[in-house]
């Protein structure tokens, strides 16, 4: 099969961007958003059918037992040399193909989700201050589906990094859609900024790695020619590859580059679920494991590096949710926790073979299928509270379940899945994740184990404080609490759905693997126990500190560690450090003195070359006035000058 039609995945986004964003304001609301969601459920429709396709119709190749990789176009723009060549195409890989799953998923979910979201912030447009322009948030998000969709099904890294920066522009767009709002401007140009900031090093990377080893491609077997470069380039794949690293943790939000996600949240929720929990945030993993094999075969301790970074980082963003109020910030602290369990999975690989180093490729790409499901459901739960209460903070909230009985239940499932409960699909990824990590060496096993159990604390803490805690009653007889309409609880029902059932059911060892052959998922006995233990053991304290109406055990807590529990509210005091490390060192010891130096250097000097220039054409002014007796003088005696100079020499 040729899928010839593949190119509609692309270009059908991209059309509705043009026709939402040229007519949209021309149309009706409601029209824009329905001619947004039927070309999603298009593009929807034609991934499943493409995965459909690729694994089970087509299926592996007989004689090498691999899915083949399916190039359905793939012209050359720029040719640099015969090997080195910028090509634009459509690139069809196991891990492609699933990408393409997860985002059009959760893009056709969410565009469903905010025909309900959408209209109840128009309502409030006045009272609010927010933007009107769900046509606008159509066009951006049909935009941002298609270079999301475009930079998984990139031919070569180049092309990757074209999509990359298209994708930060959606979202800069998307976070600062309330641009009335002044903290949406601020957290869209922060999320700019720092993303454009590890993006010139996955630039630099990948020119380091073009030049020396001569190609774009991923795969460095495709062409023999290449072998020779290849000897003398490992010395700087190293470097390469950890440069573009950083471009990815910029993109995945990984210590010290996080800072720019839990301000995101100032955004629609909608966008929270589809950039901050399902797509964007997982290009930095899409990275590495595309780079896998080059990684394990040219610099396997730098990877490692990659994996003790991410578990500072998961480590870290676990504590800091155990303390938030707001409930969106605290779903975004989870997912760089969880983005930074799919990055240790991939760390602390080893090798390419599925049994002995490289489970941990297939555990970490499993669990970003399924936390992609549980966290944009999480988040769309959390829409759907907000734009009831009219508050992002929990002390509004409490007492919700017996007014919004359909968020409650699948709430509490996001929470069981990514608490890594069975049967729920948290707990196989997360169980294969804590696999590999014990494979790799015993303390990270047990680090990861923690992090589990920190991860199903919070997400309790945070589902007992909405859902059961203190009712605001006050608030509440105010303004009765109701459960979302239709168009916001069946993307709910329907990512619920998925996260009961795709981690048991679907054959993910089967479709995806680090060496690319049929791998037959088993559950360590020994690893899935203990974390279970250390998970319920967790439950359990959540519960016995919030589920009741005051929670005097959490409140003696934050008084006794008050100094503790405040470094964690704010955060570790990181946006601190990046300000003192921004505005008194970088702006005052190299932006200052620089500035200096173009005023008072550069600029004088263009100044002066600009004057003497005046001055000397005011000098020679003279000289053209239009006689002949002038010329024929100063003609005469540049010829006695010049004679006197040769007759000297």
């Amino acid at each position: 099969m040729n899928y010839s039609y593949a190119f509609l995945i692309l270009l059908l986004p991209f059309l509705s961007f043009l026709v939402l964003g040229l007519a949209g304001m021309k149309m009706k609301k409601q029209v824009a958003a329905i001619i947004g969601t039927i070309l999603m459920g298009c593009v929807f429709g034609l991934s499943i059918y493409t995965a459909y396709e690729y694994f089970f119709a087509i299926g592996r190749d007989a004689s090498t037992g691999l899915y083949p990789t399916v190039d359905s176009f793939n012209f050359t723009w720029l040719k640099f040399t015969e090997l080195l060549t910028f090509n634009i195409g459509f690139r069809l890989t196991p891990i492609s193909v699933l990408m393409l799953i997860v985002i059009t998923t959760v893009s056709f979910m969410v565009h469903i989700y905010s025909f309900g979201y959408m209209a109840e912030r128009d309502e409030n447009y006045k009272v609010e201050g927010y933007e009107k322009g769900m046509q606008r948030f159509y066009a951006y998000l049909s935009l941002f589906t298609m270079s999301m969709l475009g930079l998984v099904v990139a031919t070569n890294i180049f092309q990757m990094y074209l999509f990359w920066e298209l994708v930060g522009v959606c979202s800069y767009l998307l976070i600062g859609f309330y641009y009335p709002k002044h903290a949406a401007v601020h957290a869209s140009k922060k999320a700019f900024i720092v993303t454009r900031f590890a993006d010139l090093f996955f630039l630099i990377g990948i020119l380091f790695y073009s030049f020396y080893v001569g190609t774009f491609n991923y795969d460095l077997n495709a062409q023999p020619e290449l072998q020779s470069s290849l000897a003398g380039a490992a010395w700087v794949m190293p470097a390469a590859l950890f440069l573009m690293f950083i471009g990815g943790a910029g993109k995945s939000a990984m210590f010290p580059l996080h800072i720019w996600l839990p301000d995101a949240m100032e955004g629609p929720t909608p966008v929270s679920a589809l950039i901050h929990a399902a797509t964007m945030v997982v290009a930095g993993v899409y990275q590495v494991a595309s780079l896998f094999p080059i990684w394990v075969e040219y610099a396997p301790n730098t990877l490692h590096y990659v994996a003790y970074i991410a578990a500072f980082t998961a480590f870290y963003a676990a504590a800091v949710a155990c303390c938030q109020r707001d409930i969106k910030r605290g779903l975004a602290f989870s997912t760089i926790s969880q983005i930074a369990y799919m990055l240790v999975a991939l760390g602390v690989c080893f090798a390419v073979d599925n049994h002995h180093g490289g489970l941990g490729y297939m555990a970490g790409i499993f669990h970003l299928f399924t936390h992609a499901m549980f966290k944009a459901l999480l988040f769309l739960c959390s829409g759907a509270i907000i734009v009831i209460i009219g508050s992002n903070f929990k002390e509004y909230m409490g007492g919700l379940h017996k007014y919004m009985p359909i968020t409650n239940i699948c709430f509490l499932i996001g929470c069981l899945a990514i608490a890594g409960i069975p049967p729920f699909a948290g707990f196989w990824s997360k169980d294969e994740i804590i696999s590999a990590c014990f494979q790799f060496s015993p303390f990270m096993g047990w680090f990861m184990t923690v992090v589990a159990g920190m991860t199903a604390f919070y997400m309790f803490r945070l589902y007992y404080g909405i859902f059961w805690g203190t009712e605001n009653k006050e608030l509440h007889a105010e303004h009765v609490p109701h459960e979302s309409p239709l168009a916001m609880t069946f993307p709910l029902m329907f990512l619920a759905a998925i996260t009961i059932v795709c981690g048991w059911l679907l054959p993910f060892g089967h479709l995806v693997s680090s060496n690319g052959h049929a791998y037959d998922i088993h559950l360590d006995t020994q690893v899935a126990v203990t974390s279970i233990i250390v998970v319920l053991v967790a439950i359990a304290l959540a519960t016995w500190m919030y589920a009741r109406d005051r929670q005097p055990v959490a409140d003696m807590l934050a008084r006794r560690f008050s100094t503790l529990h405040r470094a964690a509210y704010k955060r570790f005091y990181m946006d601190e450090i990046w300000l003192f490390i921004t505005k008194k060192i970088i702006f005052r010891c190299v932006s200052t003195p620089l500035a200096w130096f173009d005023r008072h250097v550069i600029d004088q000097f263009m100044n002066f070359m600009a004057w003497a220039t005046n001055a000397s054409g005011e000098s020679v002014q003279p000289i053209q006035s239009g006689k002949v007796q002038s010329y024929a003088i100063w003609f005469l005696g540049g010829i006695v000058v010049l004679t006197m100079i040769l007759l000297l020499n």
